[in-house]
């Protein structure tokens, strides 16, 4: 056969596959009906987990590739998540108002469109319209404070009375403080939340959400449930151990980017060039750099600011930098070498799994990469 023969039957298997995909979609769209009527949780891992296995064992079985098979039905499922988040199962009640202060910034506005997709009565207090919270909150179900850091103790104490039964919740990178603040503030159930994800999601679908217990779990128990129903990954945690950990997940990280980002600017780097020249490893490394500097300095300043013990923890980074700078400007290779292996070490086991996860966004990086390039 010829070259231009393959290739019309390339053409039409390739014709085939979206017909499939179609197909696909209307049934994963009568699925997404039949959730939400019944309010059932859009994502059950048990269920991905054996499709994805069942569907490998076929792939090892006609002579494919398993991992290719996984890829492309993860991709698939990706969207059919989406499709399926139009309108969202609703486990609580959704003639409760539920009542979202910030909701004109960009959490806010994800939160108020998660509830009112699913049906919830949604009411938005912001700056322009705070004179209408009293009002809002007569009675509301749920009370979400979603504003910025350094305002949020302060915008808790402000709060009205609320109805007994209302949940009281804040969605802020700190929980300590704000959770303190809504103890204070309301006699009813409480409960401090902590999105590990921007307001550019698509989906609830696998994000993490921490959860610091407040008071009264049996009466948020319906919140958390709601939030497993989008999708949400929950993730228990006491506001102590929370705020420790998110000094090196969060903290630490945006002041070590910022710093990079910085240092770019005062060489000055060529960014299309550096961009350019970079394998997909170095590309994403940049694309996260970029990504942080796209958002609101206002935010990721308030983040650092309010990370209790960030200035000693800068200073040990300061001190590691200036210990392998040594080692450098001595060209001491055994030195850089013996430093390498400590931390092999501290990493152990947790490495290569690492490597391979890492291996995966690296190959879609590529994939990416080699579209724009044609």
């Amino acid at each position: 056969m010829s070259l231009d023969e393959l290739r019309l039957q390339i053409d039409s298997i390739d014709q085939q596959l979206v017909e499939l995909l179609v197909a696909r979609s209307r049934v994963t769209a009568a699925i997404g009906a039949y959730k939400r009527e019944r309010g059932l949780a859009l994502y059950v891992p048990e269920r991905e987990s054996e499709l994805l296995g069942a569907r490998r064992e076929q792939a090892r079985a006609a002579g494919a590739d398993p991992d290719l098979v996984e890829d492309v039905l993860r991709r698939v499922m990706r969207g059919s998540y989406a499709s399926q988040e139009t309108s969202l199962p609703a486990v609580g009640d959704v003639r409760t108002p539920v009542v979202i202060i910030g909701g004109r910034g960009a959490m806010g506005r994800l939160m108020a469109s998660l509830f009112e997709r699913a049906g919830y009565v949604v009411r938005v207090i912001d700056v322009d319209n705070l004179d209408e919270l009293a009002a809002a909150v007569t009675d509301a179900g749920l009370v979400v404070v979603s504003v910025p850091i350094d305002r949020t103790a302060e915008a808790i104490a402000a709060l009205p009375k609320l109805p007994p039964d209302c949940v009281l919740c804040d969605i802020t990178s700190v929980k300590q403080i704000p959770l303190a603040a809504m103890l204070a503030a309301h006699a009813g159930p409480v409960v401090g939340l902590h999105p590990m994800f921007g307001p550019d999601v698509r989906s609830l679908v696998k994000q993490v959400i921490v959860v610091c217990p407040g008071r009264d779990a049996q009466r948020y128990d319906w919140l958390l449930r709601q939030l497993e129903a989008w999708g949400g990954l929950l993730r228990e945690e006491s506001p102590a151990a929370h705020d420790q950990a998110m000094q090196m997940i969060q903290a630490m990280r945006h002041f070590t980017t910022i710093a990079y980002g910085v240092f770019l600017s005062r060489q000055p780097a060529d960014l299309e060039q550096l961009l350019r020249l970079s394998s997909p490893i170095y590309r994403l490394e940049l694309a996260m750099v970029g990504r942080l500097f796209a958002q609101s300095p206002m935010l990721y300043t308030d983040i650092m600011l309010q990370a209790e013990h960030l200035p000693e923890l800068i200073s040990e980074y300061r001190h590691a930098l200036d210990e392998l700078l040594a080692l450098v400007r001595s060209d001491d290779r055994e030195g850089l070498i013996d430093r390498f292996r400590n931390v092999q070490g501290y990493f152990g086991e947790l490495a290569p799994r690492l490597l391979a996860e890492s291996a995966e966004l690296l190959r879609k990086m590529h994939d990416a990469q080699g579209a724009k390039a044609g």
